[in-house]
């Protein structure tokens, strides 16, 4: 029988200490970029729609299937640690439940009169579960069921013989979904500005002599990031840039006859630049926040600064897809 002393227990505790340690630093590795695919039709053609629901597809279930699976709604060690990848997945998912909308209400309608596909629905429903739920149902099961759902509209779209299911793929459409990336965008990009903090303006009713709102607010408040949250904030914009990343490389080949009307390829070209630039390594073992022009790097007004210029070109690009 072996004896248990301190010096036994001590070294058990470092050895779990060490076990964690690794397993969570392999567990933050980020899902590299996915590129898009593409199917040819019977004219062999590229099939309308088969990238960006294939980028659908593929983006949620990189964050399914990585190095510890869906860590947000974890309990247990490390995970419970790791907040992180936590924000990381939870940027991503935003973009997913976004796309996911769009599809439901634009690109798989032909106007507003037509009835919405019925695996969209399903799969917008399911991945709107909380992403921290981990009881029955799990966050893991319900995006999973929404991964099928979302291959069973891809499988009927490939169908030659199917016409049920369609993807739309026209400038009107596009650019509902654009708009909703430069909301996106524009409060990613405010979170990451606020860490150093701001004296920002009331520009709410900016535009409308006659504009209202239920409650009156002040006219500047200071707006400031808690030390505790700048990571979180800097992973959940990566997150969420990686995620428009792949879906950005989809557009560009569904869309590539739209793009190329509208002489806007070299707009979304742009876009996609500037969402690489977001996914470059960290170096640095934590985000540091320091001063606009101090001596240290602030790691958060850098992502500002290329999801900054990424709206810039998404704004551009909706100009040129809304001229005639």
């Amino acid at each position: 029988m072996i004896a248990i002393t301190p010096k036994r227990i001590i070294l058990s505790l470092l050895t779990l200490l060490v076990f964690l340690y690794g397993l969570a630093i392999w567990w933050s590795v980020e899902p590299e970029v996915i590129p898009a695919k593409t199917m040819n039709n019977s004219q062999g053609q590229p099939l309308v729609g088969y990238a960006t629901t294939s980028a659908l597809i593929d983006t949620m279930e990189a964050l399914l299937n990585k190095p510890g699976g869906w860590q947000s709604n974890d309990v247990l060690l490390p995970t419970v640690m790791m907040d992180d990848m936590a924000s990381f997945e939870f940027g991503a998912l935003e973009q997913v439940r976004d796309l996911a909308l769009v599809m439901r209400k634009e690109f798989s309608r032909s106007q507003s009169q037509s009835s919405a596909d019925p695996d969209l629905l399903g799969a917008h429903s399911k991945l709107n579960i909380s992403h921290t739920s981990w009881l029955v149902p799990s966050a893991e099961s319900e995006y999973q069921d929404a991964v099928k759902l979302l291959k069973l509209y891809r499988a009927r779209m490939a169908d030659p013989n199917n016409q049920d299911a369609q993807f739309y793929a026209r400038a009107d459409n596009l650019n509902e979904w654009l708009k909703e990336v430069q909301k996106r965008l524009g409060s990613l990009s405010q979170n990451l500005s606020a860490s150093v903090g701001q004296d920002r303006l009331n520009t709410d009713l900016a535009g409308d002599t006659g504009a209202r709102q239920s409650t009156p607010s002040q006219g500047s408040h200071q707006v400031k990031t808690s030390w505790w949250q700048i990571d979180n904030v800097f992973y959940e914009t990566r997150g969420s840039a990686w995620a428009l990343l792949n879906f950005m490389k989809a557009i560009e080949i569904d869309f590539a006859d739209v793009l190329q009307k509208k002489n806007a390829e070299v707009s979304l070209r742009q876009i996609i630049r500037e969402l690489e630039a977001t996914q470059q390594p960290v170096w640095s073992p934590i985000i540091l926040n320091g001063s606009g022009f101090g001596f240290v790097a602030n790691h958060s007004l850098v992502m500002a600064n290329y999801i900054s210029r990424a709206n810039a070109a998404v704004i551009d690009l909706t100009n040129l897809l809304t001229q005639g």
